[in-house]
Parts: structure tokens; sequence; C-alpha cells
């Protein structure tokens, strides 16, 4: 554990190792941080933190002793090695490159050939969970309480999970570097549902855009069945926090490298070498997504198209070779290759070649002198997760100012996009279009332009990348106490009757639908919702006490709860609270003031139609301000499989600009208006019932229970803030409620309430996890926990039961057991 004073401990788990080892000696290396690397330039983050890196070292070593050796040496650059040796092969070149990569890129899953049994998908996929086994061992065995893990990449996408569940109480992150791909896409890899659940672990995720992020989302509450929020991913009532965070370079070291001498001189030499010329770079790896051909095609048809250009423009093209050992790559390498002899065959001379094709990497102060000496930047690719050689090249201009050509497939696009002439690659007419705009273009614009990008990427650095995703994380991780739905505990369930007989007002707050109403046949096609026989007369025993109110909050419409609860005296929320009816049936418009408006209801509703026509026994239900399409009692692998088409359907037509919340429920799809939520409603309900009744004794004793989705969740933390502490004077009391609640602005005075914390029950109906306080099993416990509350105070009341609702009412809970007087067996407690 860290002491005070200390930096805090963190572990970044990559892939690969930021260094660079070479063997010296039988048992020595020597050691160098990689030159560009992604995870060394968060510069002065790692320098908050006493960092150290763990991942494989870049090759295999089998002898122990130099384990051992490289181990000692690596340590002395922060960096822990894990050595994967024979599973490696499988683990990289297979499943993670060759299964999961083609996926995140948009290029579908590769074709599996069976003429080697020992490499496979399964092989690999056992190979890839067995790595990601053994980078938790090395985790663990230098992990310290308090550390903060942050894996990098799709490579780790089981770690979250084998993290968490090692220690739930580990603080772990992890950033995508690629793009994420759309849930059609990704819904083609065989362990889909594995990966997205492991990663959902983490406390914290990261990707470049937010189209990334919206695709991650999206997939996991289609394939998941999940619920996408704002914030993340709900999953059983855990939240996982999804941000959006480009990752950044170290500007300064490039602005600084380019007033080296040595590079100035490497400047100074390249403009002599291509004196009257333009210069156009391309900086790539040579593998398939970068779109090096789709580059040089859009290059060949400028010059096809502009012929007094040919003597006077250059394309010098880095094309870092990669997996040469692949044969798709080597495929894209030959057809890099002969397009360059091509159009050097069609434009070229003797004396000048108008494309410079390298298959190489170059040392980094001349990449630098190539960044500062071109004119134009051109970056085709087809899918990528940011390109950081774009912010490269407008770091190393500030003398030059040169224009930037950037694909919008790339995640850079949304960044420097406002600088950039963005193309679309596959479209070789506009790439010649863009090449001749860049050449041409004045020097105003052009100095506008970078002004705006070299803005950019100074502000957004390698190290703000890192520090801000560090300090969402530790954010996320600090309020995950609060924002977790906690396991609630078993109800005290005769100490509730007893705290109930003692109290001298209480509010009883129901919900409708699984809740009250009978058990729903399977066989019923219908909606047609009735409450449970078994509450007609202790419901009525409840509504008539004066010492009782019972408001029942739903999300079905006015029609529905008239239909079912016209005969008693009982507060009803239609529309969770947007329309309220008082005992004596008086309905009233009780919506906030800012409701947006409804014009997407009937697109919905029509959508809706059309998944209940071609999904038999499911149903809809339609309101004036929210709609339920309900498929409980389908086959569930075909609802399922609706609901997630469904999804698709809406956010693609009727609700693709409405200010609208869409929820995912287990066998329910539901849109709404925007922030209509229970606990949001039941701030402006009790405010309603104070203008209607005079209210001269405070609401003492509050029983709130419901099978209620995740969002409607609020209303059992609504009250939390009502409770009186046992040591604030009622004016200090005031003061605290109105500071600790959340909601915006709150319309219950502090005189309603006079609730101590013993005297507050939420209670959620089945749920592993909730807000509520206290769980119980099925909504037959609603019916004999509220027959109970009602039994026990018959000799108060002022309307006791008749004769027939007594009958009626314990014929219907013939087998319950209950002490009026509050007296149990000793070291027994009744479950009902």
């Amino acid at each position: 554990m860290m002491s005070y004073g200390e930096r805090p401990r963190l572990l970044v788990v990559a892939n690969r190792l930021p260094v660079s080892s070479k063997k010296t000696g039988e048992n020595s290396w020597s050691m160098e941080m990689s030159p560009g690397g992604k995870f060394n330039l968060l510069g002065g983050v790692t320098d908050q933190y006493d960092t150290k890196w763990v991942g494989w070292p870049g090759f295999d070593v089998y002898n122990e002793v130099e384990k051992t050796a490289l181990s000692k040496s690596l340590a002395q650059m922060n960096c822990i090695p894990v050595f994967l040796n024979e599973v490696f092969d499988q683990y990289y070149n297979g499943y993670s490159n060759g299964i999961i990569w083609p996926i995140l890129h948009h290029m579908g899953l590769p074709i599996e050939y069976h003429h080697d049994a020992n490499k496979t998908f399964q092989t690999q996929y056992d190979a890839y969970k067995k790595a990601n086994r053994m980078f938790l061992d090395v985790v663990i065995e230098n992990y310290e309480e308090g550390d903060t893990i942050w894996c990098q990449d799709y490579h780790l996408m089981f770690l979250p999970q084998y993290l968490k569940e090692y220690d739930n109480k580990i603080k772990v992150g992890w950033f995508l570097h690629s793009p994420f791909p759309s849930s059609e896409v990704y819904k083609t890899l065989p362990s889909r549902s594995e990966l997205l659940r492991s990663v959902l672990r983490a406390d914290l995720l990261g990707f470049h855009t937010y189209d990334f992020a919206r695709h991650f989302v999206s997939t996991c509450t289609q394939i998941l069945g999940v619920e996408g929020t704002h914030e993340g991913v709900v999953d059983q009532g855990r939240l996982t926090r999804v941000v959006v965070l480009p990752m950044g370079i170290d500007p300064d070291r490039f602005i600084s490298t380019c007033k080296l001498p040595e590079v100035i001189q490497q400047m100074n030499e390249l403009k002599e070498k291509f004196s009257g010329k333009k210069v156009i770079l391309g900086v790539d790896r040579l593998d398939m997504i970068k779109g090096i051909p789709q580059k040089y095609l859009g290059f060949e048809k400028f010059l096809e198209e502009n012929p007094d250009w040919r003597d006077k423009v250059v394309l010098v093209q880095i094309a870092v070779p990669t997996r040469d050992a692949v044969p798709e790559y080597q495929k894209v390498r030959d057809q890099v290759h002969g397009l360059v002899g091509r159009i050097n065959g069609r434009f070229g001379s003797i004396s000048s070649l108008p494309v410079h094709h390298m298959d190489c990497s170059v040392p980094s102060n001349y990449l630098c002198a190539l960044y500062a000496t071109a004119d134009v930047m051109l970056v085709t690719s087809l899918r990528d997760g940011l390109n950081l050689v774009s912010h490269e090249f407008v770091a190393s201009q500030e003398s030059k100012k040169g224009v930037l050509i950037l694909s919008e497939f790339a995640g850079a696009g949304q960044s420097l996009g406002a600088g950039a002439l963005l193309v679309n690659p596959w479209n070789v007419t506009e790439v010649s279009s863009a090449i001749k705009d860049a050449l041409t273009m004045p020097a105003e614009e052009r100095e506008e332009r970078h002004r705006v990008n070299f803005q950019y990427v100074i502000s957004n650095s390698a190290e703000k990348w890192g520090g801000d995703f560090l300090s969402e994380l530790n954010d996320a991780f600090a309020e995950s106490e609060m924002k977790i739905r906690s396991i609630p505990h078993e109800l005290p369930q005769q100490d509730m009757i007893q705290r109930y007989l003692q109290s001298n007002h209480r509010l009883i707050i129901l919900g409708f639908c699984g809740t009250l109403t009978e058990p729903m046949n399977s066989q019923n096609e219908e909606l047609d919702l009735k409450l449970n026989e078994k509450l007609k007369g202790t419901l009525k025993a409840l509504c008539n006490d004066p010492k009782t109110t019972v408001v029942v909050l739903s999300r079905s419409g006015r029609n529905i709860l008239d239909k079912v609860f016209g005969e008693y005296k009982i507060w009803l929320a239609a529309e969770n609270g947007m329309f309220l009816r008082d005992p004596s049936g008086e309905w009233v418009t009780n919506m906030p003031q800012d409701m947006k408006n409804l014009d997407w209801v009937h697109g919905v509703k029509n959508v809706f139609k059309y998944f209940t026509d071609r999904t038999p026994r499911s149903f809809f239900e339609a309101s004036e301000t929210s709609l339920v399409w309900n498929h409980e009692c389908a086959d569930v692998k075909f609802g399922k499989t609706q609901a997630r088409d469904m999804l698709q359907h809406l956010w693609a037509g009727p609700i693709s600009k409405a200010s609208v919340d869409v929820v995912r429920g287990n066998h329910s799809v539901e849109v709404h208006a925007m922030n209509e939520t229970k606990g949001a409603a039941i701030d402006r309900i009790l405010g309603e019932m104070m203008r209607k009744i005079s209210m001269t004794t405070p609401i003492d004793y509050v029983f709130c229970s419901g099978y209620l989705l995740e969002k409607d969740e609020d209303i059992y933390t609504f009250f939390e803030s009502e409770i009186v502490p046992s040591k604030l004077s009622h004016v200090t009391r005031s003061k605290s409620s109105s500071s600790i609640h959340s909601l915006k602005k709150k319309q219950v005075s502090p005189n309603v309430f006079d609730l101590k914390n013993e005297n507050y029950f939420s209670v959620a109906i089945g749920q592993s996890r909730s807000k509520a306080r206290y769980v119980i099993d099925s909504s037959q416990d609603v019916v004999d926990l509220l027959h109970s509350l009602a039994v026990a105070d018959t000799t108060t009341m002022a309307h006791p039961f008749s004769d027939s609702e007594l009958h009626q009412t314990r014929n219907g809970n013939a087998d319950l057991k209950h002490s009026t007087d509050g007296k149990t067996n000793e070291g027994q407690e009744t479950k009902l």
C-alpha cells in the first residue's frame, strides 16, 4: 500500500514493451527506449507515477538463466517481461492479428482452413486466453494494493476480467487503439460475447473517437442485451464508464528535433534534391488498411489530368514492412510495387521519377526532416484507429505550414479535420482533386489551416491523453461505490411492520406491472394487465386508512390505470408521473416545463407495430410520452434477436435526432421522453400532492417497492436525501436535504418529511443488484407484505376490513404466518 508522500504506482500492460533489447554477451543486454512508440510518449504522466511497463520483450527466451538476466536488465528501464514463447505465434499472429484485428478494421472474419489441425480458430482462441493468463500472472506477481492497472489494446481483452476475478478491488482501465466496428461486423466473431463481457469488467474503457465508442456501446446492447447510457454500459446494475480520448504525440520532441543542426542539414539536402518540385509525403506501415494502393491510384490520376504538374511534383512514400511472411501482406506489397513501376514508367524519365518508394523505416531525425520539408502530407487510410503520423507532420511544419490531406476513415479525421482536406480514399477522383487543391492553395488559407491543427496538436499531447485517462479512471473507481448498484439486504419484515404501526403518516409507493399485476399467461398475445386478485381487499384497506397515502407509479397510460384502480381512493401516476390522478379521480398533466416535442411517437409506434406483427406473442403498449414493446411471452431466442434488430431500426429512423431515452430490458424495448424516470417524477408528484391536500402531519414512514428498470431506480435514492440525521435540527436538516439531493431543483418542501433512517424501506423485487436497501424474491412477496401491513393495523384503522374483504385477502394468503404484536421466535426471521 502506498505511504504518504509516495507516488502512486501504475502498471501499464501492453503486448510489447516500449524498449529494444540487444544481447551483448552471454548473460548481458543493452536497452533503449523504442523511438516513437505509443506508450513511451506519456512523458510527464509517467513521471507523476511510479510506472512499470509489463509486456512481451520482443523475442523468445527459454533458458532460465537468460530470463533472469534479461529481467534484471529490463528492470533498470522499469520494464517487466512476459515470456510467451510457444504460445506467442497462435496468440499474436493467430488470434490477435489474424482474427480480432481484421474484424476491428471492418475486414470481416478470415476463412478458416483445416489443413493444419494444430492451428484452428479454437487453438488460436485457447492460445489467446492462455497468453492473457500469462500476463495476469506477471501482473499479480508485481501488484501491490492500491496500484492502477492500465491494459492496452485488443491483445488483452480478457485481462480486465481475469484481474477482477482475482481481486474485484483492483483499479482497471482498458484502452482500444484500433477502430471498433459496427455491430453487424463484430457479431461475426465467434467469441463475440465473451470478449465484450470481459472488457466490461474494467472500471473505464477508452476509445479514440465517438464513432468507435458509439459502435462499442451499440454492439454491447445488441449482442449482450445490456443497457447503453450516456455514461457507458450498464450490466446487472454495474456501470462500466466509456470515454472518448483521442491520443496525441509529444509535439515538443518534433519541434525541437527540427531545430537540431543535423536535421537542418538533412532538410537542406532534401530541398536541394527536390529543387523546383513540390514534395508530397506518405509515411505508413505496408499493410492492407493504410491505403497505399489507393494513394498511388489517386496520384496517378492527378498526373493524368494535370500534365503541367508532371515535372513539378514528387511523391515520397515511406512504407515500413510488417508481417512479410503473411500472404495477404505479400499481395499488398506486390500490388504497391506494381503501381510504383507503372506510374514511374508512364510519367518518369531517366533524370526524374514522380514516385520515390522505400520499403523500410527511417531514423527518427531523418523522418522529422522529411516532415518539415514536405509541402503536402497524404494519408489515405482505409480504416485507422487514429493515425499519429498526421499529428507528427503538423508538429514538424511550424515553419513551412504545409497542407494535410487526411482520410475520413482515419480516427484523426475527427480531431484534425478542421484544418485538413478530408477525402474518401476509395474515390480516386476525390483524392486527385485534393492533391491539386493542396498544391495550389493560397498561402493565407494554408497558414490558417495549419494554425488550427497546430493548436490542436500542441494542446492535446500524449501526456494530456494519459493524464486525462488516468484522471477519468480514478474518478470512475472512486464513484463506483455510489454508481454501482449494490447487493441489497434481505428485508427485515417484522421490523418493517412494527415501525409501520408506530408511524403517524405513511407513504407507500408501488410500481404496477410486475409488482401488483397478476402473473402473465404465456399464451396470451394481448396486453391485458389486471390487478392481482389477492390484493383487492388489501389495497382497499390501505387506501382507506387516513394515516396512509398510497401511490402507484407506472409507465402505463391513464386509460389502463383508470380501468384497474378506478374504485380505489389512491394516487395514480401514469407514464412515470407525466399525468397524475388524485383519490377523487381527477387527472392533471404533470409534465416538466422543458419537455421536448413528441413528434417521434408516431414513427416509433410504426416500428413497434412492425415487429409485433412479426414476433408471435409479443405486444406493445403505447402511451402519450412512452412506448414499450414486450417479448416476454415470445420464443426467448427469437424475441432477443428481434429486439436487437428493432434497436437498429429505431436508431436509423424515428429516434435518430429525437430527445429520447431507449431502455433495453430483459424482455422489452422502451422508448420514452428524455429524463423520464421515476426518481425525476416523484419530486413533481409530491409537489402536486402538496398543492392538492393539506398536509398537517409530515411523512415519517416510506415503503417504496417495484420491479423497476435500472434507470427508474433513482426513486430509491430520492428518499435517501429526505432522511433526517438524528442530531440535526429541523433548520439544519432542511439545508442538508437540499444540498445532497442529486436532482437539479426540488419541488418538495423540507417540511413534508420527518423521515428517520430506520423508517425508510426501499425494496427491489428479484434483483441481484439494486439501489434499493432491501430485496424480496417475487411480486407474491409484495402481496404478502402489503397484507401484513393492512392486517397489522386493522385495530387502528378508521375503516377496517369488511368481512368479505378479510375473507378474500386471507384466503389468498392462507399460508402467511405473522405476528401482529411484532413478536417472533428468537433466532428466526419470517420470510414472506
